[in-house]
């Protein structure tokens, strides 16, 4: 295999750009990541590139989320036998779902095994009126609100992903995540008597794209047709105040989020995997 993988720097940030431009759907994460607090070691953000030749043709960006950025088999390889050589500091391998597979089969021997993997998810995009009714009832969470909300997002946060945001530290860390949230103006939120009916977050906000994260509906309130108006509020607050398209990805085993999303308007536009440990 001819080509190099190296350590990007500032002065190579307009080539990742235009390579996450490719897709920014896909790629809104490390958009906004690499916008926020750039590239290079040095800056906080780890992102090595793939070179087969002059030119940057793909990209590995590395933080508690690994992402391979437009990665075609040659630069998943290349990627991974890099990878091999450090030791796995990642929570999740997360992207386009061939690339992510392909690239945690070949770092597995040196990584270990994941404790889930989950290789189909949707990825689902809209960017005009949704075609449900919006709930009048869906706000932005205010501070006064996390006592209340937190709970919700913890239950969310085990349910989704199998493990509890309260260890190791309490969950101090998680809370300070929901409240920033709650300050950005990015957590959505139907409350009533103090108890949280449904919730999401408006969890990435890049290039015109924002990404729709921790969506949960009250375990007694499921199967009533919440989630739906519901959603058609996030999308409709979302666009209103963030960003154009309005994205999210979900579980292929979902089936009532997933017919639940395509009701309000949803379409799919691509395939994620996620890789968690």
């Amino acid at each position: 295999m001819t080509g190099s993988v190296r350590l990007l720097s500032g002065r190579e940030a307009p080539q990742l750009r235009q390579l996450l431009l490719t897709d920014p759907v896909a790629y809104a994460m490390v958009l906004e990541r690499t916008a926020i607090i750039g590239v290079g070691a040095a800056l906080g953000a780890e992102v090595w590139g793939w070179f087969p030749d002059e030119e940057l043709a793909a990209a590995l960006y590395l933080g508690a989320n690994v992402v391979p950025i437009n990665a075609d088999d040659e630069a998943v390889a290349a990627l991974a036998s890099r990878a091999r050589l450090t030791p796995r500091r990642c929570s999740s391998i997360v992207g386009p779902a061939r690339s992510v597979l392909d690239f945690y089969e070949a770092v597995r021997p040196a990584w270990g095994d994941s404790r889930d993997v989950r290789p189909h998810q949707p990825m689902l995009a809209m960017n005009g009126q949704p075609r449900v009714a919006p709930d009048p009832r869906l706000r932005a969470a205010v501070m006064d609100d996390i006592d209340v909300l937190f709970p919700a997002c913890v239950a969310m946060f085990t349910e989704e992903l199998g493990i509890s945001p309260l260890v190791p530290d309490g969950g101090a860390a998680y809370r300070r995540r929901v409240a920033t949230l709650i300050q950005q103006g990015r957590a959505l939120v139907v409350i009533e008597d103090d108890q949280v009916l449904f919730k999401a977050e408006v969890g990435v906000v890049a290039q015109d794209v924002a990404q729709i994260q921790g969506v949960w509906v009250d375990p007694e309130h499921r199967g009533r047709h919440v989630s739906e108006p519901c959603m058609a509020a996030v999308v409709e607050l979302t666009r209103l105040r963030h960003a154009p398209v309005v994205s999210l990805y979900v579980n292929d085993f979902n089936q009532p989020a997933l017919a639940s999303y395509r009701k309000v308007g949803f379409e799919q536009v691509g395939e994620f995997a996620t890789v968690l440990f």
